[in-house]
């Protein structure tokens, strides 16, 4: 299992992000994680990625643990030979090298190819492996983002944010892809503001509010609550309705 226990991280040593964040992700789940821009989600994936470090941010209290053994203080490097990829916001692909290039980079500290497999999944970048990357397509650049990630084996997948700035054809690509991803083995931690999406596939769910879990329960409740529906699946009709969150928004404390 993937843990999170009660971590708090700080950027550049005063700015404290995290406060107390827990979490699970059990082996074969796919949990996904909420909240608005700034909620901390992305500093919760660089915590548990091992890329805290890069953005002089660290865990002074907590722990990141990977079947029972703490991994918070390891390189990113051997974060990925233990079974855990990130796929980074924004793709963050290598936009001179071509698809395949690209995709070898991803497999470089794995043991045997996961090619094939890649291929299989998105037979477009089979379709497109001599491409240069930076000129595919927004959808085409996320699908070989999550490729590469792929290209590692790993056991538990992050993927923050993948549907964004993807139109609704295309979020319904990802959506397949991370449902058949999860189906082949591989347990995924999904960030999104896309709350319908990442819930319909979820088992479970998490809401992340100003550097703390807030809400915790299985994806089919979270789709049923009330508060979730006004405010992470676009039913706020009326100033009004935004007067009366305020007056419920005891569950954010």
């Amino acid at each position: 299992m993937l843990e999170v226990r009660n971590l708090e991280v700080v950027y550049d040593d005063v700015m404290l992000v995290l406060r107390g964040v827990s979490l699970s992700v059990p082996p074969g789940s796919v949990v996904a994680l909420l909240g608005a821009n700034g909620a901390g989600k992305t500093t919760l994936l660089r915590a548990v990625s091992g890329l805290l470090g890069v953005h002089d941010g660290e865990v002074v209290k907590g722990s990141v643990m990977l079947e029972g053994e703490p991994v918070h203080h390891l390189r990113p490097a051997q974060i990925v030979r233990r079974g855990v990829s990130q796929v980074m916001e924004g793709r963050r692909i290598l936009g001179e090298l071509t698809v395949e290039e690209n995709l070898r980079a991803g497999g470089h500290t794995a043991r045997v190819s996961h090619l094939d497999r890649v291929y299989d999944l998105f037979p477009l970048l089979r379709e497109r492996r001599a491409a240069t990357a930076g000129y595919l397509s927004g959808g085409e650049q996320q699908m070989l983002a999550i490729g590469r990630a792929l290209m590692a084996g790993p056991r538990y997948l992050l993927l923050d944010e993948p549907s964004l700035g993807l139109a609704p054809s295309l979020v319904a690509q990802v959506r397949d892809l991370v449902v058949e991803i999860n189906r082949q083995g591989t347990t995924v931690l999904l960030v999104e503001q896309n709350a319908r999406m990442a819930l319909s596939i979820a088992t479970h769910g998490y809401v992340m509010e100003t550097g703390k879990i807030v809400m915790d329960r299985p994806a089919g409740e979270l789709l049923a609550d009330d508060d979730i529906k006004e405010f992470y699946l676009g039913a706020v009709r009326s100033f009004r309705d935004v007067k009366h969150y305020r007056r419920r928004k005891r569950w954010l404390s």
